[in-house]
């Protein structure tokens, strides 16, 4: 593990805890809908917090490493214009098509080829979310154009 991943780390241990108590602030209205809005945003943070303070302690542990690792600006480029591109596109297309699209940009920016099964991850996921998120917990999600 790197410096990069300790800094990393506490960026993003600060950030889940912000959005946490940020979410935690604001007072929403569930409208007749069993999980509100609150509630996936603050699961998220967790996830974030979580997983921040596990790479955290991992990279504290970790014994220095002299070869250095290059960094891949161009996946990191790629992913985050993707993610404010899904970002954008979440209303007008719905939620289906944009994270389908969005996580086929992702799998094949760290692996090249495997189409159909990158496809398949994607629509599972994609249709798998929505339903339970939908149809089981009674939230709300932007449904498909048509």
């Amino acid at each position: 593990m790197s410096t990069f991943d300790r800094y990393a780390s506490v960026v993003f241990l600060a950030l889940g805890i912000a959005v946490f108590l940020y979410i935690r602030s604001i007072e929403i209205s569930t409208a007749g809908s069993f999980i509100g809005p609150k509630e996936f945003p603050t699961l998220l943070s967790l996830i974030l917090i979580g997983l921040s303070a596990a790479n955290l302690f991992l990279a504290l542990r970790a014994k220095p490493s002299t070869k250095a690792k290059k960094l891949e600006y161009k996946k990191f480029l790629i992913i985050f214009v993707a993610l404010i591109l899904y970002a954008v596109l979440l209303e007008p297309i719905g939620y289906v098509i944009s994270t389908f699209l969005f996580l086929m940009v992702g799998f094949q920016t760290m692996e090249k080829g495997g189409y159909i099964k990158s496809a398949l991850i994607a629509a599972a996921l994609a249709g798998g979310v929505y339903y339970l998120y939908v149809e089981v917990a009674m939230g709300v999600l932007p449904p498909l154009p048509f």
